[in-house]
């Protein structure tokens, strides 16, 4: 590999080298309950961002609800309360199975390695990773069990990133606590590709930071 680290390659993984970078592969879900599989995951928006924090790409779908499952009665009298968010969620939905195949393919088409990255992981990872599971036959971690590698590692949960880099105790690292300028003039407001917008901006504000603090040290 002309010197070039292989940290990163996995020969019995079946999928192709993509070198010794990453990306992250920042995603917002709305859902219109908790649970999924008795609720469902109604859209989702992904910004993929380089190691130098540049987003070069994205994705986003709607998805049908599920069959048998129910919207949870609170959730969705929020939702339909918020005429703009609602619009966003029922545009175009398309099948599950269809809109996660194409996901995967896009993920498999990102020219690093990609890793799933939320705020936070364990609720927009969880989602992802019973929606693949479910339709596709993969896992969000691999872990020791064989078959295709969808993501590099177990995922980057943002709120984590940003106690390391700020020096913050965790219970600090909610959304309202960030500065405004973090998110890149990117509104929070439900709509996904909003609000994954607005996390890729925060996770480029950490990326330059750590470069910032390395050139430092050197």
């Amino acid at each position: 590999m002309n010197g070039a680290p292989n940290w990163i390659s996995d020969p019995s993984d079946g999928t192709a080298k993509r070198g010794a970078s990453v990306c992250y592969v920042v995603t917002d879900i709305e859902t219109d309950g908790p649970a999924p599989g008795k609720n469902s995951m109604l859209s989702f928006a992904c910004v993929a961002v380089d190691e130098q924090g540049v987003a070069f790409d994205q994705f986003e779908a709607c998805l049908a609800p599920l069959d048998g499952a129910a919207p949870n009665p609170d959730t969705l009298a929020w939702l339909k309360s918020q005429p703009a968010v609602w619009a966003d969620l029922t545009r175009n939905p398309r099948p599950a199975v269809e809109a996660m195949a194409a996901f995967a393919n896009w993920v498999r088409r990102l020219p690093h390695e990609p890793v799933f990255t939320s705020h936070p992981l364990v609720f927009d990872g969880y989602w992802i990773d019973w929606y693949m599971r479910t339709f596709l036959g993969l896992r969000m971690d691999r872990g020791p069990y064989g078959g295709e590698r969808l993501f590099f590692g177990a995922g980057l949960d943002l709120p984590s990133l940003i106690m390391g880099v700020m020096g913050w105790p965790y219970a600090r690292c909610r959304r309202p606590n960030y500065p405004l300028e973090w998110f890149g003039g990117h509104p929070h407001s439900h709509r996904a590709m909003d609000d994954a917008s607005g996390y890729a901006a925060i996770l480029t504000e950490m990326l330059r930071r750590i470069r910032a603090r390395q050139q430092v040290s050197v």
